[in-house]
């Protein structure tokens, strides 16, 4: 039995996963079901999801695409029971692989259609000075000619001053995010042109923050007194801190959906 399953065992448990997220980003429907057009317009036979997590989009793109096969690789086997669940409840079972590993120098490609949705760092080190070049040779790598790449990936609105800075992860820096016009502009030096770009709106972050923690702030108001809310209570409000009183508006989401020049080698 794994751990998730026991806590779902255990009377009046903090809850496992985000329930209240149909999307592990900040993604409207409305933005997905455009994304699951174009991307199946492109007529793809394999896709990818790379840190798939409960693999949503993927499936998604799978309905639009009946004869298209996906891959999925992540290393919470949590989310991937998830993933697959979702899966056998649409009758894509038999179309979809799901892998509990690194994507570092996976050799799960090529796809017609990679997806990296807020996963650059199974790709690359994201702590390393050459993160984005990394990023994009390892898509390219991994996306065959003709195809398509939705990677989901995080900027700055604008330059972050110190005390803003000083609000974010413990040593944030100005240069852990690069600009959106930095951000395309090392899609294009990596060998790939934007087909289109786009980027979280408010909306889009409420939700997916909000729901990010609506499941554990419900059974904390419920359970004050259980022996973990202290734990879930202490997690919760720096979840919200590091939103409202951190990134609000200084951290955007750009989702580019690329088309690889040319040919790979």
């Amino acid at each position: 039995m794994t751990s998730a399953e026991t806590q779902r065992d255990t009377p009046d448990a903090p809850p496992s996963g985000l329930p209240a997220l149909t999307f592990h980003n900040p993604l409207s429907e409305e933005r997905a079901a455009r994304i699951v057009a174009r991307l199946a317009a492109a007529r793809p036979t394999r896709v990818l999801d790379v840190g798939c997590g409960w693999a949503e989009l993927m499936l998604r793109v799978l309905e639009a695409v009946p004869r298209a096969h996906g891959t999925g690789i992540d290393l919470r086997g949590e989310d991937l029971l998830r993933a697959g669940e979702r899966a056998r409840e649409r009758g894509l079972d038999a179309r979809v692989r799901l892998y509990e590993e690194s994507a570092r120098g996976t050799e799960r490609g090529p796809a017609d259609v990679v997806l990296c949705g807020g996963s650059g760092q199974a790709l690359a080190d994201p702590e390393a000075p050459d993160y984005l070049p990394r990023l994009f040779a390892e898509l390219r790598r991994l996306v065959n000619p003709g195809g398509r790449v939705l990677l989901g990936e995080g900027f700055f609105t604008r330059t972050p001053g110190a005390e803003e800075l000083a609000r974010l992860w413990p040593g944030a820096e100005a240069e852990d995010h690069p600009s959106l016009g930095a951000l395309v502009d090392a899609a294009v030096a990596g060998g790939f042109r934007p087909l289109w770009t786009e980027t979280a709106s408010a909306s889009e972050w409420e939700e997916f923050e909000s729901g990010y923690r609506a499941a554990g702030e419900e059974w904390l108001a419920l359970h004050p007194g259980h022996p973990e809310a202290d734990a879930v209570r202490e997690r919760l409000d720096a979840q919200r801190a590091f939103w409202l009183d951190g990134h609000l508006g200084l951290l955007g989401i750009a989702w580019l959906t690329l088309v690889p020049v040319g040919r790979v080698g």
